[in-house]
Order: structure tokens, then C-alpha cells, then sequence
């Protein structure tokens, strides 16, 4: 039994559980593969992809072949549909400028110096007076309040503050989600015109 094939352009066929009919199969064909996914990429590096990919579709769908009928035009309608798949997943991706770097936050604009833009709760918190805030969480139970204190307005790590309370880290999560919502309720009835305006 092999454990893969090696084929034109270097693309190799492997598996942990290598099919020896399937690599039976499939090595007369192997050497069109490759010539036809460079005419439709048009590009070496592209092809070898398509072609490992084509090559990987048709191993897990081997089981839906049926013996005796055309293996060649089974696997180029998989190497044909990949291409076509692929090519509308590119499309649909937004286009990047040359020269952009698009790991770059698409939120920042044009100003370099400029910092993140800022979140809906970071902008409802900013119309909110200070008083407010505190008063509301100065009403919340012992835990809710020592929690949220230290995540949220200290900003220590979830791990941190599990730490310093003595509590498991799910424990900190839950009871930052509760006093978040108890706090949330506290604004919204102290003043509903400025909750309601910041959603």
C-alpha cells in the first residue's frame, strides 16, 4: 500500500487511510490534471492548489463513484467545480488596494495618527455622567460589584480578578455577565431617554 502519489507540479496525494484502488484509479489521469487547472488559473502555485484540492474532494467522495463509468470526466467536473467555487469566494471578498495592508483595521480612515473607532457602549457610557455609572453600581450586590469593578473599570484579565476573588474564572464570567445586566437595568429606569438614545 502507498501512502501517496507524487504528480506533475509536485502536488502529492496522502491520507492516513490511503485507498489503493482509489490511487489505482485515478493515476492514469493525474498527469491532465495538472495542465488544465494552469490553463484556468493561469498561475503555477494557483494550479498545484486547485489540484491537490480537486484531488482531496475526490478522495472523501470516492464512495459516490460509480465503477465503470467516466473516472476522467468525474475528476475533471470536481477540478472544474472547485475552480468555479473558489473563484466566486474570491469575488465576493472585498478587493484590496495595492499597497494596502489588509490586516489593517478598515475602521481607522485616513488619518494614520487617528486611534480605533469608538464603540456604541464606549459612546452611550460618554453621554452617561460618572455619578450616574457609580451610583448604579454601587447598588449591585457585594460580588457583581468587585467583579465588575476590577474587569471592567480596572481592567484586569478575566484570570486575574478569578484570582484575586478566590473564584473559578467561569464564576468571574457569570457574574460579570449578571452585573452587567443588573447595571444595564439600573441606567435604563434612572434614565431611559439616555439609554434609549444611545441604541
Amino acid at each position: 500500500m502507498e501512502a501517496g502519489i507524487a504528480t506533475a507540479g509536485s502536488v502529492e496525494v496522502s491520507s492516513p487511510r490511503a485507498n489503493t484502488g482509489f490511487d489505482q484509479e485515478i493515476r492514469p489521469y493525474l498527469d491532465q490534471l495538472y495542465p488544465t487547472a494552469l490553463r484556468m488559473t493561469r498561475n503555477p502555485a494557483d494550479a498545484e492548489d486547485l489540484v491537490q484540492e480537486t484531488l482531496t474532494k475526490a478522495y472523501t467522495a470516492y464512495h459516490q463513484f460509480t465503477p465503470g463509468t467516466n473516472l476522467r470526466a468525474w475528476l475533471h467536473r470536481i477540478l472544474a467545480n472547485t475552480f468555479i467555487n473558489n473563484y466566486r469566494k474570491t469575488k465576493r471578498e472585498p478587493a484590496i488596494t495595492p499597497g494596502a495592508d489588509p490586516h489593517q483595521d478598515w475602521q481607522l480612515g485616513n488619518d494614520p495618527l487617528a486611534g480605533p473607532a469608538r464603540s456604541a457602549e464606549a459612546e452611550a457610557l460618554d453621554k452617561m455622567t460618572d455619578s450616574a455609572v457609580l451610583a448604579a453600581l454601587r447598588e449591585l450586590p457585594d460580588d457583581f460589584k468587585t467583579t465588575i469593578w476590577l474587569a471592567d473599570v480596572e481592567g484586569y484579565p478575566y484570570r486575574e480578578v478569578a484570582a484575586m476573588m478566590g473564584t473559578p474564572i467561569g464564576t468571574v464570567m457569570s457574574r460579570l455577565h449578571r452585573g452587567r445586566g443588573k447595571l444595564r437595568q439600573q441606567l435604563m429606569t434612572r434614565s431611559p431617554r439616555v439609554t434609549a438614545a444611545a441604541r
